[in-house]
């Protein structure tokens, strides 16, 4: 039997005149050809991908729609590019917006609170799992996909191919959002410096080991204060051993449930979040679903010594050994300021912000070489005295396609078919060279990153590692995320001002909490508003019985500062290089 070989480009020219559905076909070969590239699919399999898209959303065609995500380079690429490549495929036009992590929670929380329908889609963190599981207020994409969303449900999504599916995935096993972008908080420093053999010699005749990557709080202290207070100047700039942020705002509180405290210590073992304790210090006991506290006395361990130890950590590195003016920084600001070049280390720098740390020389970025190479490193970040082996190591963040059952059926089809696409492997490993926020592993292991891996700074080993699975978002513990991360901000803040001490300030967030969770409580009690698995509040008793017990809440170590203990950057990698 004769085969017949058609060319894409022959199979592109007959769906053309073929029905007016495939009207976006054109175009479709455009954006393929000038923009889509590099994909981990041919051009035929992206096109073949393209039709379906063109063909799926011919029923809401002239439709238009409003999203919205938190600014970051990748949500750039998508509002800017990526939605007018959409609607001149499948005319369906997307307004996307883009606001403040702090606004985009405010509306997610607006929309469920009044069932108002402010946006057709969300790209909103997968912290909020444990609160879209239980209020069940957004669409279930496992039975929606099997059900209301089936006939716009791309065959070519391959939900297996994305590495943070666990992150949306509820206590009940049902797939809640799905991942968009993701980003690791790890530890960042000046490698260049770092191989200096005069401040090698000189920081190991002081603290007695070698300078390198820190492994544990001790050691990063050590440098902080090293570069501080002995080297303070490199060719003439000032420089210093620590960059953070502190300005009160909502951000601020993210800065410590995004894993702060299980990076001290705070919380139990377990992946990808603690039990019984998790990183916020609620108690959740193995198989239930009700929170029982976040205070020490009722089991929690918000308020108890690894938690003070940790913001007393973060409030006196600031303090002591970060640049003038950084307790005035947001989150926005305190990150890209890595690229002035006069910071030694940063042991909470997000992987979101690489795009801008490997920005060429010429816009202004001091962290890489003439010919474009980092002059830095990413690595693991350091833990502090009360950490275990078996614990989180650190935050993960998974902003995640999330659509709300108060939009019309009709609209949330539509914006399930735009997640789609800004998801699909027909655009991935573009959008993903743009923003490096990686979602699938199909992208993170194509040979495109291979071959720019020296200039990512780690980035590609750490992704195709299965070392990145220690590092995870908020889990299931927390109940009602937006009514609770509310309260951080403010008491962190009255640290940083010097109104309370770390302990006052972590008492007073503890009792709070619990305050809230009370009131959920009772709202689930009487009307079962959280679908039976709202609080639950242990009865409080003195503290010191549950710091005598095995676990967290961990009591107060002898010795919070044990010896400085720092690995080879070279050695370092070699567990992350995974071909």
């Amino acid at each position: 039997m004769k085969k017949v070989m058609i060319s894409a480009l022959t199979l592109v020219a007959a769906l053309a005149v073929s029905a007016p559905a495939w009207a976006g076909i054109e175009d479709a070969k455009k954006w393929v050809e000038t923009e889509f590239q590099p994909s981990t699919l041919s051009k035929a399999e992206q096109l073949k991908e393209m039709e379906w898209f063109i063909k799926a959303a011919t029923p809401f065609k002239g439709m238009e729609i409003n999203v919205l995500s938190e600014t970051i380079p990748t949500h750039d690429y998508e509002s800017k590019v990526l939605a007018k490549a959409f609607e001149e495929i499948t005319g369906i036009k997307v307004n996307h917006q883009e606001l403040g992590e702090g606004e985009v929670v405010r509306a997610v929380q607006t929309q469920m609170q009044t069932g108002r329908n402010l946006y057709d889609g969300y790209i909103n963190d997968s912290d909020l799992i444990g609160t879209h599981s239980r209020l069940q207020l957004v669409y279930n994409l496992t039975d929606m996909m099997k059900g209301g969303f089936k006939d716009v449900t791309n065959p070519g999504l391959d939900i297996d191919d994305f590495i943070g599916k666990s992150f949306t995935t509820g206590p009940d096993g049902k797939m809640w959002q799905l991942p968009d972008q993701q980003f690791a908080n790890l530890y960042w420093f000046r490698k260049d410096w770092f191989d200096r053999p005069d401040l090698k010699k000189r920081f190991k005749a002081k603290y007695g080991y070698a300078l390198g990557v820190p492994v544990n709080w001790s050691a990063y202290e050590d440098i902080a204060e090293f570069f501080s207070e002995d080297v303070k100047k490199i060719d003439n700039v000032r420089v210093y051993g620590h960059m953070d942020y502190g300005k009160r705002a909502p951000d601020l509180g993210w800065r410590m449930t995004d894993a702060w405290l299980v990076m001290a210590g705070a919380g139990s073992k377990g992946l990808p979040n603690g039990i019984p304790v998790d990183e916020w210090g609620i108690r959740m006991e193995p198989g239930t679903c009700n929170p029982v506290g976040a205070s020490v006395s009722r089991g929690g361990a918000a308020n108890g010594p690894a938690a003070v130890y940790a913001i007393r950590k973060w409030d006196e590195w600031l303090r002591k050994y970060a640049p003038p003016g950084a307790a005035d920084y947001d989150f926005y600001q305190s990150l890209p300021a890595l690229s002035q070049g006069n910071v030694a280390q940063q042991i909470f720098w997000y992987t979101a912000f690489t795009a801008s740390m490997v920005a060429p020389k010429s816009a202004g970025n001091n962290t890489v070489d003439d010919a474009g190479k980092p002059l830095w490193r990413m690595a693991p970040s350091p833990h502090g005295p009360y950490w275990e082996k078996g614990q989180k190591v650190g935050y993960q963040d998974a902003g995640s396609w999330t659509i709300f059952t108060s939009t019309p059926l009709k609209r949330a089809k539509a914006a399930w078919l735009y997640a789609q696409f800004v998801t699909s492997k027909t655009v991935d490993v573009k959008k993903s060279q743009v923003g490096l926020t990686f979602i699938r592993k199909s992208t993170v292991f194509d040979k495109s990153f291979t071959e720019r891996a020296p200039k990512l700074g780690g980035l590609i080993e750490f992704y195709r590692s299965p070392d990145r699975l220690k590092w995870t978002p908020t889990g299931v513990n927390v109940p009602d995320y937006p009514k609770l991360a509310q309260i951080w901000w403010q008491q962190i803040g009255d640290v940083n001002s010097g109104a309370f001490t770390p302990q006052q300030a972590m008492d007073r967030l503890a009792g709070e909490m619990d305050q809230v969770m009370a009131r959920m409580q009772s709202a689930d009690e009487k009307g079962n508003v959280y679908n039976g698995c709202g609080p639950r509040l242990n009865p409080k008793i003195d503290p010191a019985v549950w710091l005598n017990k095995p676990g967290a809440p961990k009591a107060k170590l002898a010795n919070e500062k044990p010896q400085g203990k720092t690995i080879a950057y070279e050695e370092m990698i070699k567990q992350w290089n995974v071909k």
